[in-house]
């Protein structure tokens, strides 16, 4: 059966040539900058009166200031921060933990009486209390990438209210509060959160922002959703931005500007439409 099998020949396998497809990998699209320019300096040194005024832009990368706004993420990262704040320190005592004597007050049968036990119990007045509260932690866990892109969403949501300015420095050269009040009022910067990237804050700058009222001076590496979305106004010095744009930035390429241009330097992009106001503390 076999050499019958071979004579009428049995269907093999034939190689054939397999056809190359090219794959062609669309390239990512480049985000472009965004734009602010910037805020006059809080120290104005007699080399900055000297210069010619220039229209100089910060240039910001758009995947940390321009992002989406997501009102429930930032409702999310609020309550997450708020949970954090409670005490959760109160604390009533239970029968067992009041002071007193164990003896039963009346004999159980005989008395015409109620049935009681100690002078502990919940029903009587100085008694325990029952299900009270007890010391317990508040605080609730958020993933970290929601936290992050919450900070993403709080700053663009400045940055689209046009309430967020960027500063080369935030430096002043004496701690007297007096004077930097006035400059701060000179410059329309009420109510305003000033946010500087040095890990420390300078000392002379500390004390003079701590008499000041409706301003306040924060470190970036604490400023958190809530902060950011409490104060009408924010200021951010270079070190900040550069912190941000390092810790929060995403994958997406972004067209390459120098941090600081002319305006007639950069081609800016569409003025981004008035988003809706973000919820206000």
């Amino acid at each position: 059966m076999l050499r019958g099998a071979f004579k009428r020949g049995i269907p093999t396998r034939v190689s054939r040539p397999t056809a190359t497809v090219k794959s062609t990998v669309a390239a990512l699209p480049v985000a472009q900058p965004v734009c602010v320019q910037l805020t006059p300096p809080l120290h104005k040194t007699v080399e900055d009166a000297q210069k010619p005024s220039r229209n100089e832009l910060a240039v910001l990368n758009p995947t940390v200031f321009n992002h989406p706004i997501r009102r429930d993420i930032l409702h999310l990262c609020v309550i997450h921060y708020r949970d954090g704040l409670r005490q959760g320190s109160a604390n009533t005592k239970n029968r067992a933990e009041v002071r007193g004597s164990t003896r039963k007050i009346m004999r159980q049968k005989g008395t015409g009486h109620a049935r009681v036990g100690d002078a502990q119990s919940p029903i009587r007045r100085g008694g325990g209390v029952v299900f009270g509260p007890k010391p317990r932690d508040f605080s609730t866990k958020l993933p970290r990438k929601v936290i992050e892109m919450g900070m993403r969403i709080a700053l663009s949501s400045k940055f689209r209210e046009r309430n967020l300015g960027v500063m080369r420095d935030l430096e002043w050269p004496e701690g007297k509060t007096r004077t930097l009040a006035d400059r701060i009022a000179t410059l329309g910067l009420r109510k305003t959160l000033f946010v500087t990237g040095h890990e420390h804050l300078p000392e002379t700058l500390d004390r003079a922002f701590r008499n000041i009222p409706m301003v306040k001076l924060i470190s970036a590496s604490e400023l958190n959703v809530y902060e950011a979305l409490k104060w009408p106004r924010m200021v951010l010095d270079f070190e900040a931005v550069k912190y941000f744009e390092d810790t929060l930035k995403k994958d997406t390429p972004v067209a390459k500007i120098p941090l600081v241009s002319l305006e007639s330097e950069v081609q800016l992009p569409p003025t981004p439409p008035t988003a809706e106001p973000a919820p206000t503390l």
